[in-house]
């Protein structure tokens, strides 16, 4: 299928402000890119880099007054998820090396506090892509998913505590989960075709049976027409835009998925 994703943000900035931004959707990775925009007003210098991920990473210094980044693009991308039941639990000392930095603890995903929920959830499971589906689950049940009740990134502690979320903190709790069992588990950032309501989306792929599954715990029925724009360990690595400074506000985001 073929997706025209944009996503727009104002900004109100007192004084000259340094920002970090990762709007620009991802070369490969099961999605093609036919064309693309990157756009600022006022115009200022963009220098752009791949960080350690290979997310595309964009640098500008924001000048006093309304300041607005707009970013356009047009992808074909896939209708269907892939899905394998019974896909194999990979052995530690087999992953490729990668991987490994997304089986550990991080910021929002303290995976050594989860071990004993995990394995309570996983017990007659399968080892591998069916434990990572009994998480899931579980996480869809147990936490209410409710758009915009959190401003702030969220632990994946502090979403069990709560019992309700963003989607991004849904995908951080399954993330600990899967990784507090050995299964490597990274957070996604990007677009989802008939989201509702519309915004970026946040999702998690596990690393099971030798390859990167796409799992979401804020859907009943697992979707295509993604378009992912980051992935890394948690919120901290797929932010949208850092600022450094005070007297920079967001005042609006407009985020448009259609089909073409």
């Amino acid at each position: 299928m073929k997706l025209q994703v944009s996503c727009e943000l104002r900004f109100q900035i007192e004084t000259a402000t340094a920002l970090i931004l990762m709007l620009r959707p991802l070369t490969g990775a099961q999605q093609r890119i036919t064309k693309s925009r990157y756009a600022v007003t006022p115009s200022v210098k963009i220098t752009e880099s791949k960080d350690n991920y290979g997310n595309f990473r964009q640098r500008l210094l924001a000048p006093p007054g309304e300041f607005m980044v707009h970013t356009f693009a047009e992808v074909i991308t896939t209708e269907y998820i892939d899905c394998l039941l019974g896909a194999y639990f990979v052995e530690i000392q087999n992953l490729p090396s990668p991987v490994l930095p997304f089986l550990l603890p991080s910021r929002y995903c303290e995976s050594d506090r989860f071990g004993d929920l995990a394995r309570e959830i996983v017990a007659d499971a399968r080892p591998g892509y069916d434990q990572v589906v009994k998480i899931v689950d579980w996480v869809r049940l147990t936490i209410k998913y409710i758009p915009g009740s959190s401003d702030l990134p969220l632990s994946a502690v502090e979403v069990h505590q709560h019992g309700y979320g963003v989607c991004r903190d849904l995908a951080q709790l399954a993330i600990a989960l899967c990784r507090s069992i050995s299964i490597p588990a990274r957070l996604v950032v990007g677009y989802l075709y008939q989201l509702e309501p519309m915004d970026l989306h946040a999702w998690f792929e596990a690393y099971v049976g030798g390859r990167w599954y796409t799992f979401d715990a804020t859907q009943s029925d697992l979707r295509g027409g993604r378009v992912i724009v980051a992935f890394g360990r948690d919120a901290a690595d797929v932010s949208i835009f850092h600022q450094f400074g005070v007297g920079c506000v967001l005042n609006s985001m407009d985020v448009q998925v259609n089909l073409l």
